[in-house]
């Protein structure tokens, strides 16, 4: 800690900073004190009768105290101790750090408020939180519902729930997660083996890894009889235990899209998160690489006025008297659109961390639900033959329960979050576009609304948007700065942040459905 000595006394009698959460400097003299530094790194004096830009280099950075391990990290570098640093310029790759200011300066009462929580629950305030306090309604639903299935009531010991979260977001290679969990794992007293891969772990949690495959990628491929499989044989799983690995399941793999989405930087301690080599000239302290998006907002509004230009023609239009077979074609033409939207084959994943001793066959990857110029093997989902309203709460409620309230919670929140806006416009409807981006993802994983017009899915979402959305859906790991950068670039940022949280929530929701709907068929069929 660093000491101030005031006016008259030696060092034995200096005032430690650090004993009170704020130092006073009120009241001090005038007279003198002894210049000579103390002895040991950690008892640097500075003179109490310093200019005040001098107490401030040593006490306050940007307006504010500084923390303690930040007092005693700047009086080692001082003393020529090579100390690691955060590679990158705040939580996101692809967001400016300034958009966090409002939260984590205390504006914003709601996002500090559960910033405050997270950290006294886990020692830290990640770089996905801060992200998510951008919309602190919704982060409140979020943190409440993966508070409940990692540590409230459930069939699953803790340490299976951690490394179910290990192996599901390990498909999308999102070392992010995995390392914090493989740190949740080890404070829940999981075996140190475990984390060796897949051969080191009990056999019933390895048989799981074929449905957590299917569940990751393709959900549409479930059938009963991978669940019946699971149910019987000397490592059995109860129904109850398997609908909790399907929530786990659904829950970090969807989440590992928003990690890659908003180019989440790895936390300082993680690999990639640090470096001692001192910073460059040319870096910028306070934005990533995108700095020029805040100008390009200011003079930028064409995008958003021709946006608003179709929704209130739409809004105007009167409601077409379509047969089903003419909203089908619509469907279809939206799903043979989406082929084409894959990313070029020679994108390269993000995150180099090799995760493979957590999968199985990590060749299988999305595919699209309809091949160019084929007709589906797999039916389409008709969302009103099995909905999560009608069905899928319930039946979820009856094995998991107290998590269904949850996570409709949820669900509802991303999808009618707004703040009416557009960019720099105000008072604007947002819900139809809404619409359109939640039936989209569901469009991907084959699931089509009968009641929806999905001639709007056209109209309102143009092609850099949905690449971007496809890509944080199905290939996650290959998303890039320019993919971020390409679509609505007179938007806020917080707006890009909702279309992923939008992301997350329909998909986690896509994936249910198809899971749940095999629950379902085991005692139907």
């Amino acid at each position: 800690m660093f000491q101030v000595c005031p006016s008259g006394t030696t060092g034995a009698s200096c005032v430690l900073l650090g004993k009170k959460d704020r130092p006073s400097f009120h009241g001090t003299s005038t007279s003198s004190c002894s210049s000579e530094a103390g002895a040991g790194i950690m008892g640097k004096r500075i003179r109490a009768d310093s200019p005040l830009n001098e107490l401030q280099r040593y006490f306050f950075e940007d307006g504010q105290l500084k923390s303690r391990p930040t007092l005693c990290i700047r009086c080692l570098q001082e003393k020529g101790v090579k100390v690691p640093r955060q590679c990158g310029n705040g939580p996101s790759a692809f967001i400016p750090r300034s958009e966090f200011a409002a939260a984590q300066n205390g504006r914003d009462e709601k996002a500090k408020d559960l910033f405050i929580d997270v950290f006294l629950q886990s020692n830290r305030l990640d770089h996905l939180t801060t992200v998510m306090g951008l919309h602190p309604s919704y982060l409140e639903a979020f943190l409440r519902t993966q508070d409940f299935i990692l540590r409230g009531d459930g069939p699953l010991p803790f340490n299976y729930r951690h490394f179910i979260a290990i192996m599901a977001t390990a498909r999308h290679q999102c070392s992010y997660i995995v390392r914090l969990q493989e740190n949740e794992f080890l404070a829940q007293g999981g075996d140190p083996e475990w984390l060796r891969g897949l051969p080191f772990i009990p056999d019933k949690l390895r048989r799981l890894a074929e449905l957590i495959k299917l569940l990751v990628h393709q959900p549409w491929l479930i059938t009963k009889e991978h669940l019946e499989d699971l149910l019987k044989g000397p490592s059995s799983w109860a129904l109850s235990e398997l609908v909790q690995a399907i929530v786990l399941t659904t829950h970090f793999s969807s989440l590992a899209g928003m990690v890659f989405g908003c180019g989440i930087n790895p936390e300082i301690d993680m690999e990639g998160g640090h470096t001692c080599r001192p910073p460059s000239l040319g870096d910028d302290p306070g934005s990533p690489s995108n700095n020029n998006y805040s100008e390009e907002l200011e003079g930028a509004s064409s995008n958003v006025e021709t946006l608003m230009q179709k929704l209130r023609e739409l809004e105007e239009q009167t409601e077409p008297d379509e047969t089903l077979e003419e909203k089908l074609r619509k469907f279809e033409k939206v799903e043979k659109q989406n082929v084409e939207l894959s990313p070029p084959c020679d994108e390269t994943c993000q995150d180099t961390a090799d995760l493979s001793h957590y999968i199985i066959d990590p060749e299988f990857k999305y595919q699209d639900f309809a091949k160019r110029g084929e007709v589906s093997q797999i039916p389409t989902f008709k969302a009103q033959d099995y909905s999560w309203e009608d069905q899928g709460f319930s039946l979820l409620n009856r094995y998991y329960p107290d998590v269904a309230p949850m996570l409709d919670d949820k669900f509802r929140l991303a999808y009618s979050l707004t703040y009416n806006t557009m960019g720099k416009k105000e008072q604007v409807d947002t819900s139809l576009l809404r619409r359109a981006i939640w039936n989209y993802i569901h469009s991907l994983y084959g699931i089509r609304h009968d009641d929806y017009d999905y001639g709007a899915v056209n109209t309102l979402m143009d092609r850099a948007l949905k690449t971007y959305i496809k890509t944080v859906c199905c290939y996650p790991e290959k998303v890039t700065l320019s993919h971020y950068e390409s679509f609505w670039r007179d938007f806020k940022h917080s707006e890009k942040v909702h279309v992923n949280l939008m992301v997350l929530e329909a998909k986690m929701q896509a994936s249910l459905l198809y899971s749940l709907r095999a629950v379902m068929w085991l005692y139907t069929r």
